[in-house]
């Protein structure tokens, strides 16, 4: 199977579930920092914001890496 008649541009397919996922995105952050507002008294120590944020950072490095993984070994033929 050869590549060359096919185009590496995004067609519109692709650009419309680009701007649904952003929008569910802009959603999610939106929601979050209201629901967030409307707690009365919550408080979260310096500690606390460290473990936040390196949890949110390792989880997204590992999610990075695994779909890397993915396409790697799809690429490389390794998932027949």
């Amino acid at each position: 199977m050869s590549d060359a008649g096919k185009s590496k541009r995004l067609g519109p397919a692709g650009w419309f579930a680009i701007v649904v996922m952003a929008g569910f995105l802009a959603w999610a952050c939106w929601y979050g920092l209201h629901v967030w507002n409307a707690l009365p008294g919550v408080n979260i120590s310096t500690a606390g914001w460290i473990f936040i944020v390196l949890g949110v950072l390792i989880t997204f490095g590992l999610g990075a890496g695994l779909m890397a993984l993915v396409f790697y070994s799809s690429r490389e033929g390794m998932d027949r």
